[in-house]
């Protein structure tokens, strides 16, 4: 209830000090607990109890006793936010605690000890309930990280030996059992067996991994043994990372929180004035009595409680529930992008297809070098992220030992092999020559091209094949439904581009574009529509950048990918996408809720309270009311998709 998610805490519990926010944050240090063992609830449900009590003692004409019991509850409340409000007055900062502290002292001094104690009750339960939302919000995401084990076993040179996770590096061999989680990423080594990834990407059908794959920290092994290699250190892994991201979502507000904020912050300051005012004309009709009473209740029905919460507790409960269905969520400000996306542009290769591209075809000069062209493409392919790159090494026996190795993005790659100039890249950076009618023929089976040319001649082609995904189809269909254009955006021939596109249901095709040819394309759908990329290679970086919400394919997408997007999947599922967009569109429509009905009950209130048409208690209870709808209408947001639920 106060101006910011940052001093929402500190406002409350009376303190700036990191150390006592961590020790109330349920879900960093603690589990989160039932409300009857919630220590920061005691003192609200202590308020209450003597409240009703000290109620009962008046109403059988008690006073004394009433009296005393009353302002047990008044202290009892007020200990929740009057510290805490005056050590920010004296930082000469303002917040909501300093106007309820002013309202329930200025009922004292004008004999209503009772009407004191119900605002500090009220105002102390709806702090506490709104901090218990938050913290579920934040339990719920870092439960993910119990998705690693506290050990591990790694086989070592004298055998076997069981480490904590804490200790594991990177290339550390380690050895998985069936119904192992795995502690951290890794790449299979030897062994084959099916992996549960459903906590982590969503998607509930097992992965088949063998060598070469890549399996994530978190994961859940099936029926077969495994060794893996160790990718990451045991606490620096793709899981931990989501984890902080996340978390770091909060702090980057969007466009909503930051509308919030501006009205909130100057709020706080001129309700102290307008009281103030209400105070002087009292004395000036003469009647500063009445007067002053409604100054005081004024200056409960115009605070921003509900306002200063109404987008925060919904953000973070919206990304905290996508990053458990592996959408992981950069910031505020991108969740609210993400929901208001009109279109979608996606990468082909690794995006829209599988991303286990197979060399099928090889053509060289000579019939007896196509071992040869092989080789000398996999030497250089062996220094590229890119999806093909992993197909031509796979289909290479034994890569040429290339150096000097350069990456053109989009392109190709160039290196040099014994003293000679060796290349391999697209036919529209390098000329097939002699091979352009194979070529032709290739992209017209739906092949990708790749030319590979040593000592400044065209020695060979290779033809790659890469199948669309299963659910690319389903997942076009779905956007449209819900009146979400796509388009492809990808390096390849515009053949193949084309081939692809019909059979996803994509009529909007730009192919054989550069890096930058995608983001200017991006920029140019930008400019009139609300535009999402999503993309996995380095080259798709400058379009994500570009892009009014960059999508990663978090996985197997490179790290620049990852970086210059503002959302990354945990899995490759495409049916992400839509789910994705449709949880972010109904996290926006509560933000806008919320946001209206705070300043609604504004509104209402504060002609009430000046016509002195509400008391203080009734004041009091409306606001606490409205602040409780904010906070369970907020959290409707952790709800998952409809489109993944069982």
């Amino acid at each position: 209830m106060n101006l910011t998610l940052e001093t929402h805490h500190r406002d409350r519990h009376g303190d700036d000090h990191e150390d006592e926010d961590d020790e109330h944050d349920h879900g960093s240090s603690e589990e989160f607990v039932p409300w009857w063992r919630d220590r920061h609830l005691l003192l609200p449900i202590a308020s209450a109890a003597l409240l009703a009590v000290g109620y009962a003692l008046d109403w059988s004409g008690v006073d004394l006793p009433a009296t005393i019991v009353l302002a047990a509850s008044l202290l009892a409340g007020a200990a929740t936010f009057v510290p805490g409000a005056v050590k920010r007055l004296l930082r000469r900062r303002v917040g909501v605690g300093l106007l309820m502290t002013i309202a329930a002292a200025g009922a004292v001094l004008l004999g209503h000890v009772g009407e004191a104690a119900a605002l500090a009750f009220l105002f102390s339960i709806a702090e506490a309930l709104e901090d218990r939302a938050m913290d579920k919000a934040r339990t719920g995401l870092r439960a993910l990280l119990s998705l690693i084990p506290e050990t591990a076993t790694v086989s070592k040179l004298s055998g076997e030996v069981t480490m904590p996770v804490d200790e594991l590096r990177e290339l550390d061999i380690l050895v998985i059992r069936p119904g192992d989680r795995v502690a951290t990423d890794g790449i299979v080594v030897s062994g084959r067996s099916s992996i549960d990834n459903s906590a982590i990407t969503g998607e509930s059908i097992p992965v088949e991994v063998g060598p070469g794959d890549h399996v994530p920290a978190g994961s859940i092994n099936g029926g077969g043994s495994m060794q893996l290699e160790a990718t990451a250190d045991g606490r620096d892994n793709s899981l931990t990372k989501i984890v902080e991201l996340v978390e770091q979502a909060s702090a980057r507000k969007g466009e909503r929180a930051r509308l919030a904020d501006r009205i909130a912050r100057p709020l706080v300051p001129a309700v102290l004035i307008l009281a103030g005012m209400i105070v002087i004309f009292g004395f000036i009709v003469g009647d500063p009595l009445l007067w002053t009473e409604r100054a005081l209740v004024v200056l409960v029905a115009a605070s921003p409680c509900a306002l200063a919460i109404a987008v925060p507790v919904t953000v973070i409960s919206a990304i905290g529930a996508a990053s458990r269905f592996g959408v992981v969520i950069k910031s505020g400000a991108a969740f609210e992008q993400l929901g208001a996306v009109e279109l979608v542009a996606f990468d082909k290769t690794g995006t829209l297809t599988r991303g286990r591209p197979e060399v099928v075809a090889v053509e060289a000069v000579e019939e007896g070098q196509r071992d040869r062209v092989l080789a000398i493409a996999a030497g250089l392919e062996s220094h590229s992220t890119h999806p093909l790159a992993a197909a031509i090494v796979t289909a290479s026996a034994d890569p040429a030992p290339v150096v000097e190795v350069t990456e053109e993005p989009g392109r190709g790659i160039t290196g040099s092999l014994d003293g000679q100039a060796v290349r391999v890249g697209s036919p529209r950076w390098i000329s097939p020559g002699a091979f352009s009618d194979r070529a032709a023929s290739f992209e017209e089976q739906g092949m990708t091209v790749v030319v590979v040319e040593f000592g400044g001649e065209v020695v060979g082609i290779l033809g790659i094949r890469d199948e669309l995904k299963p659910e690319a189809a389903d997942t076009i269909r779905r956007l449209a439904a819900v009146g979400i254009d796509t388009a492809m955006l990808t390096g390849d021939n515009t053949r193949t581009a084309a081939a692809l596109a019909r059979q996803a249901g994509i009529t909007d095709v730009h192919a054989e574009l550069l890096p930058g040819d995608k983001a200017s394309a991006i920029e140019t759908y930008s400019a009139t529509r609300r535009t999402a990329m999503i993309g996995d290679g380095i080259n798709d970086a400058p379009a994500l950048a570009a892009a009014d919400v960059g999508i990663a394919m978090g996985v197997s997408g490179s790290d620049a990918a990852i970086e210059s997007a503002s959302v990354a999947f945990t899995g490759n599922d495409l049916r992400l996408i839509p789910a994705a967009l449709l949880h972010a569109r109904r996290g926006r429509q509560i933000m806008t809720g919320n946001i209206v009905l705070s300043l609604g009950i504004i509104v209402v209130l504060f002609p009430l309270a000046l016509l002195g048409v509400l008391g203080l208690a009734g004041v009091v209870l409306v606001h606490e009311i409205a602040e409780v709808v904010v906070i369970l209408n907020g959290s409707r947001a952790a709800r998952r998709p409809q489109s993944l639920q069982a």
